[in-house]
């Protein structure tokens, strides 16, 4: 028994800087060759766990800690941070926070250097780290050039290239697009098979069952509600809380009453068939590096009405383009017109009362003192009334369900509640056109669906454009869906149109979903794409 590689013994953890403790009395194990897959709310205690069996509480988080862990049958509590991560290998949700170095791969090696292994070691893990999760062709980029989920691989392959026995990823799928996500999983099955022992943050749940992880244990307000098979997952958990497969859905939402319809951006509903542009891209060339285009040729409007969903591969350039949208970006050839304006002439505070942007990564616009704070500082840059920014701050923490936490300071929070504090920063400004950048990532299912509902509800909004990874979310929001790949436009047209070519759709390394597959299989009859919750109540 005192061999098992993880025990956890009445372990409760309260931070120092938030009311109330963030978990209580867990007690489990964890077995060597076991994916213990952990699901539950944004904010329910799952990044708390794993900062205490990694070792950064007490060491860099502090509060009250009591309890016990034990790997490999010795309590960790004196021992110093360099020996656990030996044993324990973390991948954070946000790998902004956790890559250090400017090249790939000085990055990967940046561990096995402050253990001061031997040179030719550190080369053949590298190597290795590399080929495994086959990202050889990274090996000299500069990390700052990466995308969000090029950095994720990165991060990954510098923890394996320790060799950890015991490997705590949280929410490692956040950030990669469908098929790299696959990928992810099934590399992890495979260090499973090998004998590693991994604990799987994850609100990706559907996604994740496809490897049969071993076990599942389920959090609610810092405590363990559930701890077993996979199979009482599915009848012990509120499915408005985490996402199901979509049959398990449909059958369960039967016997519930229907959910209420969104009305999709009030202020442009009956506007007559016109179209009016509010951003154009005129052949829009870029790169970062001098002879390495990363747009090319993108030729583009986003019209009134429009919701878009940006889709496409890690690395494909969908960052890039939606930051040419604001300004942040100007191109190396051709043109952005917002609002009748080229971004060459306009600066991004002036074309911020237009376009408001939420980042992939909150680390990049999260700094205020408070959460309140954070929230007033764009409005009141705007120059809104002192009245109005009141209004518009409590109506924005009402819309990410954040009241709770207003005077909280927005960095000691979960990566999941400050993602939804950077959204409700951009909401607050009132912009005319919102753009989001990953919105759903480290987001459980119901904080996300209900803010993407009173999002899309708002009346400011005349576009929303948001990149993402979830063909779900596309498919249930969107009326326009892009695909996005190697710098070019792919794809353009309606949900049905563009998701409905799984060849294409694969071509992109994007995966279609059994919510997709139980749309087009009723599209008929439905008319449009809804969620299974919506689905279950038509006459199918």
């Amino acid at each position: 028994m005192t061999n098992l590689p993880l025990i956890v013994e009445d372990l409760s953890f309260k931070y120092r800087d938030r009311a109330g403790a963030a978990i209580h009395n867990l007690t489990f194990e964890a077995h060597a060759g076991e994916i213990l897959l952990i699901a539950g709310a944004s904010g329910c205690g799952k990044t708390t766990l794993v900062r205490c069996i990694n070792g950064l509480i007490p060491r860099s988080y502090k509060g009250e800690l009591s309890g016990k862990i034990s790997i490999f049958g010795e309590d960790v509590k004196d021992w110093k941070l360099s020996q656990i991560s030996q044993k324990v290998g973390t991948v954070l949700q946000d790998p902004d926070r956790q890559i250090l170095g400017t090249k790939v791969v000085n990055e990967v090696a940046f561990g096995l250097e402050n253990l001061g292994m031997p040179r030719t070691e550190i080369v053949t893990r590298v190597n290795e780290s590399l080929e495994f999760l086959k990202i050889p062709q990274l090996r000299n980029r500069d990390t700052f050039s990466l995308s969000g989920g090029e950095k994720q691989k990165v991060a990954l392959a510098g923890v394996l290239a320790m060799r950890p026995s015991i490997l705590l990823l949280d929410e490692p799928l956040a950030s990669l697009d469908p098929a790299s996500a696959q990928e992810a999983l099934d590399m992890v099955r495979l260090l499973a098979d090998q004998g590693m022992t991994i604990l799987l943050v994850e609100h990706r749940v559907e996604d994740v069952l496809r490897i049969k992880p071993d076990r599942v244990m389920f959090m609610s307000e810092g405590q363990m509600r559930y701890l077993g098979a996979v199979q009482g997952l599915s009848s012990l958990v509120n499915y408005h809380q985490v996402k199901l497969p979509a049959e398990d859905v449909l059958a369960r939402a039967k016997r519930d009453p229907a959910p209420a319809e969104i009305k999709v951006l009030p202020r442009v509903a009956g506007l007559g068939a016109e179209k009016e542009a509010l951003v154009k891209f005129q052949d829009v060339a870029f790169g970062y590096e001098a002879g390495r285009e990363v747009l090319h040729g993108v030729n583009l409007e986003i019209n009134r009405g429009d919701v878009i969903a940006v889709l496409g591969p890690n690395g494909a350039g969908k960052t890039t383009f939606v930051k040419h949208a604001i300004g942040l970006l100007k191109p190396k050839a051709g043109k952005v017109l917002v609002d009748g304006r080229d971004t060459h002439s306009a600066s991004v505070a002036e074309i911020a009362s237009m376009l408001g942007y939420v980042f992939q990564s909150p680390s990049h616009m999260l700094f205020a003192p408070t959460v309140r704070e954070e929230l007033a500082f764009g409005p009141t840059n705007l120059k809104h009334a002192k009245e109005q920014v009141e209004l518009e701050v409590k109506e924005a923490l009402n819309i990410v369900n954040l009241t709770d936490k207003e005077n909280d300071p927005p960095l000691a929070l979960s990566f999941g509640q400050q993602k939804r504090v950077s959204i409700a920063a951009i909401l607050a400004m009132q912009s005319r056109i919102l753009v989001m950048d990953e919105p759903t990532a480290g987001q459980d299912y119901q904080n996300y669906m209900n803010f993407m509902d009173s999002i899309l509800q708002m009346p400011t909004f005349e576009a929303i454009l948001f990149i993402t990874h979830d063909v779900d979310l596309a498919a249930i929001y969107a009326n326009r869906v892009l695909i996005v790949n190697d710098g070019r436009l792919i794809a353009d047209g309606s949900p049905h149109d563009t998701l409905a070519d799984f060849e294409k759709l694969k071509a992109n390394r994007l995966v279609p979903t059994s919510l997709l597959a139980l749309n087009l299989k009723h599209f008929a009859t439905t008319g449009r794409f809804l969620r299974a919750e919506a689905l279950a109540h038509f006459n199918l």
